[in-house]
């Protein structure tokens, strides 16, 4: 049965093992709002602290995976045969304080499973209404140009259109892809090769390389 992101009762463990401040972000709440169910959870958890330790107590207690992932920045994954929890830091020094770091407004949602509330500063719901990529700030993409191309997967993934503000400051900085490893670049470009709705975005792929 499909598992839904915002439904702990699907998760491969129990909510009391979370803290009440730890929300859900990212992508998994972004498909949760668009109704979009997978077979494999990708769960990805911000915490104002404790986030390792968390993490590394759920995989004890459930005798599942861990991988501790960046100690600096303290982010770890817990590894189920049903899908993966990720527990990482809370950046800056609240929850919007992280959410206003990240890539794109349509990511930059949260949900709290504990109150069942959606935190959205970014008003990254509008975006889903609008079926938009829009980044977040042009800041944050030049922090990590692997977001330059995730910006044209996800929206060939969700059917989406690209913002022409955040397209235009892609083709502005497209030159710091060249910095980001080949490994990483090369999902992206898997993705956008093995779908028909790769296509256009293809296209302005190549305008940005012009």
């Amino acid at each position: 049965m499909p598992a839904f992101a915002l439904s702990p009762q699907t998760w491969p463990f129990e909510l009391k093992w979370l803290p009440t401040s730890a929300c859900l972000v990212g992508g998994s709440v972004r498909d949760a709002l668009l109704e979009r169910t997978s077979d494999y959870l990708d769960l990805d958890f911000v915490l104002p602290e404790g986030a390792v330790e968390t993490a590394r107590t759920i995989a004890r207690h459930y005798r599942a995976g861990f991988v501790l992932l960046d100690a600096e920045r303290q982010i770890a994954r817990v590894v189920f045969a049903q899908g993966t929890a990720d527990f990482a830091q809370q950046v800056g020094d609240s929850l919007e304080a992280d959410l206003a770091r990240r890539d794109f407004r349509a990511n930059a949602i949260a949900y709290n499973p504990h109150t069942q509330e959606i935190l959205d500063p970014i008003q990254g719901s509008s975006a889903l209404q609008q079926g938009v990529i829009q980044m977040v700030a042009p800041e944050n993409l030049k922090e990590d140009p692997l977001r330059l191309l995730r910006a044209y997967r996800q929206a060939a993934q969700l059917g989406f259109t690209l913002d022409p503000e955040t397209q235009s400051t892609i083709r502005q900085i497209a030159g710091l892809i060249q910095d980001i490893a080949a490994e990483r670049v090369q999902g992206e470009i898997a993705y956008l090769l093995s779908t028909s709705k790769g296509t256009p975005f293809w296209r302005w792929l190549g305008k940005m390389a012009c």
